[in-house]
């Protein structure tokens, strides 16, 4: 017996899983960059939350026309590899259709039946896809940030579906033990004809091609994720379980500043006195964040899980309004930002050297997060719970509590405050003063 194509399919399986390996392994030294949070809280609603967003779709499919062909493409592109499983028993113990022999022709029938219909939606719903962004040209897929790259990723997600989904069927189209048997070949039959007056040896060696090229396929997609924005296929599950759970409008508070707002607030306090022992360890390094560094490990796995769909943008009431802050790219800049900061730590053996830039002012600019308004529509749209917002507000805190760089506008309105008590530049004894005239 040749073992040569088992041992050939054996090593072609452990490099193209032990790559995968090498990126997951850097993927989560990425995102423990990040600051840590307690994300403890609320289990049975983070439950709740993943299971209804990112396993049932709820939020995809709130955009009917997308989201019924999303719901297609995940569907079946789930459950059409699960034959993987059969492809990877039969390319190391060299046998044909393993489940076929093991399971009742009517099952193993069913199963492949149901695969051939959910391929042939899939390559539907791809196309379809493909012409939305190339041809229709829907506006939030031709946004500035989605130029290059990201346009091309795009792309290249939907060639691998449909080559793949292609594959799969000729393998079955010219797979003649498998024609013969009339049951499961539910589309493939109507693909078989198309190599009927071509030689049994030429139409064998097509289905050995479409077998491996399916196969390595699958594996090669496998390791393109890390480099795609289709990351989210893995991401979404605990980038929904650790999502935000509290009010939308609920920002956030520094531990340090409330404690310093509250000793100002009591007539009792002793400003001189000593702190708590560990009080000083709430002080934290730097007030909010001018580098992936200083965000959080979620805004950090945010960031990797966004799928560049757009909708937060589409949303986004300034980026309508024609200011500069899109939503996505806040996501993808962080995204970029952390890969940087990554290799750098890489070429340097585990150690971050200083390189000069940073995420605020080298990716993102002021005046695209000062244009932000605050308003949640981002987190509210995005199919995966991602919160730009929250990367946002912390940037600003920088600015504002770090570098003293808000804008006019919010100077005066924060002096107002200390002075008069209120955003108004009134004396407190002169606020009914109105009531006269």
């Amino acid at each position: 017996m040749n073992y040569l194509p088992n041992i050939i399919f054996a090593i072609a399986l452990i490099l193209g899983f032990g790559y995968f390996a090498k990126n997951v392994k850097k993927l989560v030294r990425n995102i423990k960059l990040g600051q840590d949070v307690d994300v403890s809280d609320n289990k049975s609603l983070r439950m709740k939350n993943m299971i209804n967003i990112a396993l049932g779709q709820s939020k995809m499919v709130k955009r009917p026309v997308s989201g019924f062909l999303h719901v297609v493409v995940y569907v079946g592109f789930v459950i059409i590899n699960i034959e993987v499983l059969e492809i990877i028993i039969d390319g190391l113990f060299g046998t044909h259709r393993i489940f076929s022999s093991v399971l009742p022709e009517a099952v193993y029938g069913f199963l492949i039946g149901t695969f051939e219909i959910l391929a042939i939606l899939v390559l539907v719903a791809v196309i379809i896809f493909w012409i939305r962004r190339n041809v229709i040209k829907l506006a939030r897929f031709w946004k500035d940030e989605m130029k290059g790259w990201p346009k091309s990723d795009g792309n290249f997600i939907l060639y691998f579906e449909m080559v793949l989904m292609t594959l799969f069927l000729v393998m079955n189209a010219t797979d003649g033990t498998f024609q013969e048997a009339n049951s499961g070949n539910i589309i493939s039959q109507y693909i078989a004809p198309l190599f009927s007056g071509i030689a049994e040896s030429t139409v064998h060696f097509i289905e050995r091609a479409a077998w491996w090229l399916h196969i390595v396929g699958i594996l090669i997609f496998l390791n393109y994720l890390y480099f795609s924005k289709h990351l989210h296929i893995l991401l979404a599950f605990p980038n929904t379980y650790y999502g935000r759970v509290n009010n939308k409008g609920e920002l956030n508070n520094l531990a340090s500043v409330t404690t310093e707002v509250k000793m100002m607030m009591d007539p009792s306090a002793d400003p001189f006195a000593a702190a708590p022992e560990g009080a000083e360890d709430e002080v934290p390094a730097k007030f909010g964040a001018s580098d992936v560094q200083d965000l959080s490990w979620v805004q950090l796995l945010n960031s990797y899980t966004c799928t560049e769909c757009g909708r937060c943008t589409s949303e986004c009431p300034a980026n309508l309004t024609g200011k500069k802050l899109s939503p996505r790219k806040i996501m993808m800049d962080t995204r970029d930002r952390l890969e940087e900061v990554g290799k750098n730590i890489d070429t340097n053996k585990g150690t971050f050297v200083d390189d000069g830039k940073q995420l605020l002012g080298d990716y993102i600019t002021n005046e695209e997060i000062w244009a932000c308004t605050s308003c949640n529509a981002c987190l509210e749209a995005c199919p995966v719970s991602i919160d730009p917002l929250s990367i946002i507000i912390e940037m600003r805190r920088y600015l504002v509590m770090e570098q003293s760089a808000a804008p006019t506008e919010l100077n005066n309105m924060m002096t107002n405050i200390e002075n008069n008590g209120a955003p108004w530049p009134y004396n407190q004894q002169d606020r009914l003063n109105w009531k006269n005239e």
